[in-house]
């Protein structure tokens, strides 16, 4: 069973930067792909990013491109998202998600998830 915890949010003023992690145990690092979604209060949750098994191929959603990075420490077993340049309308709850044998936008593509950070931007 793999678990994975969030860290790293927190209340930011617009423009500043944060950086999550996501601590994975219990399961091989490596055979997991990993993502990251959001979910504001009242809306569903939505995906921002995901990197592959050996972390050589990343995606990211439209609203984060440029400003958001997803990357991996296999060694550590570490799940990071750099966020920079934040908008109020990236306050959420970020959760970090993985799977074994797929990668995608949908929530449904993962099996794991972790409990989720809290971001907050003001304007």
């Amino acid at each position: 069973q793999v678990q994975l915890e969030e860290s790293g949010g927190g209340l930011v003023q617009a423009g500043g930067s944060l950086r999550l992690s996501c601590a994975a145990s219990g399961g091989t690092f490596t055979s997991l792909a990993l993502a990251w979604f959001r979910q504001a209060p009242g809306k569903e949750r939505d995906f921002v990013a995901s990197i592959t098994w050996g972390g050589g191929d990343t995606f990211d959603s439209d609203y984060v491109r440029g400003r958001f990075t997803i990357s991996r420490d296999n060694d550590k077993k570490t799940l990071y998202l750099q966020m920079n340049n934040l908008k109020p309308e990236d306050t959420a709850v970020y959760y970090c998600a993985a799977d074994r044998m797929r990668i995608g936008k949908q929530a449904d593509s993962y099996e794991y998830w972790g409990q989720g950070t809290q971001v907050t931007v003001s304007s």
